[in-house]
């Protein structure tokens, strides 16, 4: 069975595909277009996109004109972090609705904690007045599930001790020499699945020398191991691409790390950089 078949569970009993195709930074018209419409002919069935990522309109098209059914495909999409105004929220909703000419989503996310200039800043109050908003639109049936992303432990405590429905998803930051162990932890201590973006840490675990050691040792390519490390690890990954032969090959990851090599791979130390990447910026 592919990898793109088989699901995790989410809290609320929603299944989801176990890796994700994600598309930030991939401009919207064709090359948006293409990319979604080449993995979903890959076979993946889980698109992640976002407002801020400006590609909705594309992705949207790529999905509508795949002939695939649309309860079929695992659709997410997030609400910008600058939204920190509750009053905010549905407009907000209902124009992602209407770029991706879709009815309702999979999975919707507060795409961070504070607004991408402010990082670092806690604004409590406000993830919490917006996240009743996630509630109330997810109570319409218009939207599956509803989660967060960039929220770190205390950002989530804040939702829990505050608020009804605890997250299905947190998506960080995640890979080999950076898996923040903390903020992981405590999302999964508290039945939240973590989806990993960058797993490939934007190319810089391409030239790392444990990744391409053992890359070569199970005769896979770095990008391969570095995905399957992390659905081994528990959580989701997001890869993304371009390119036609590395959406596919991102998506053969039918072997298993042994557990000494993913001790090997877990105690890499700062493989890469480890700031946010702000996706307001192409």
């Amino acid at each position: 069975m592919s990898i793109l078949t088989e699901t995790f569970t989410l809290n609320n009993g929603v299944k989801i595909p176990k890796v994700g195709f994600g598309t930030w930074q991939i401009p919207d018209g064709d090359t948006a277009y293409n990319a979604v419409a080449n993995a979903l002919k890959a076979g993946y069935r889980h698109i992640d996109t976002a407002y801020v990522y400006g590609n909705e309109k594309s992705v949207g098209k790529a999905i509508n004109d795949s002939g695939i059914a649309r309860e079929d495909i695992f659709l997410t999409s997030k609400l910008p972090g600058e939204v920190k105004d509750a009053s905010q929220v549905a407009d907000y909703f209902n124009t992602t609705l209407s770029n991706l000419d879709t009815d309702y989503l999979d999975l919707y996310l507060i795409h961070a904690p504070w607004p991408w200039s402010q990082i670092g800043t806690r604004f409590d109050k406000e993830n919490v007045a917006v996240w009743k908003e996630l509630e109330k639109l997810y109570q319409t049936g218009k939207i599956k599930s509803i989660g967060i992303s960039n929220f770190d432990a205390h950002d989530v405590k804040n939702l829990l001790d505050n608020t009804e429905i605890v997250p299905a998803v947190d998506q960080i930051q995640y890979y080999a020499g950076f898996t923040q162990p903390e903020n992981t932890k405590f999302a999964q201590d508290n039945g939240i699945l973590v989806e990993a973006y960058s797993p490939l840490a934007t190319g810089d675990l391409l030239t790392n020398p444990t990744m391409t050691s053992l890359a070569d040792q199970y005769s896979v390519s770095v990008p391969q191991l570095a995905l399957r490390f992390v659905i081994q690890n528990g959580l989701l990954p997001l890869p993304k691409s371009t390119s036609e032969a590395h959406i596919e090959a991102n998506a053969e990851l039918d072997f298993t790390i042994s557990d000494d090599d993913m001790a090997k791979l877990n105690a890499i130390q700062d493989a890469a950089p480890t700031h946010f990447h702000n996706p307001t910026q192409k």
